[in-house]
């Protein structure tokens, strides 16, 4: 089954602080992995962000939804590991 990619309106400001290399790593990543089997290449996040699910791309994180019922992912936030998670719980709150 194919899945369908949504983005967050923010998704594009935090490319604009990755670096370009990575910045496509990260769209091979999604285009190739999340569309195919995002339950496979995903893990699970715990705790207050319970629900969501992260793609390790190097030291960024791909952090997303999924609505299999509509088989889409929602991309809710691209980071540094150091600093996605922190982030994220206000984006899902708001989600378009």
């Amino acid at each position: 089954m194919a899945w369908r990619v949504a983005y967050h309106p923010e998704v594009p400001k935090d490319l604009e602080a990755i670096p370009a290399n990575m910045r496509d790593r990260i769209r091979r990543a999604i285009e190739g992995r999340l569309v195919t089997r995002p339950e496979e290449y995903g893990e699970r996040l715990r705790k207050d962000l319970a629900g969501a699910w992260k793609l390790r791309v190097g030291d960024y994180r791909v952090v997303f939804d999924l609505d299999q019922k509509h088989a889409l992912v929602t991309v809710l936030l691209i980071a540094h590991r150091r600093s996605a998670y922190g982030e994220v719980a206000g984006r899902r709150r708001e989600k378009p």
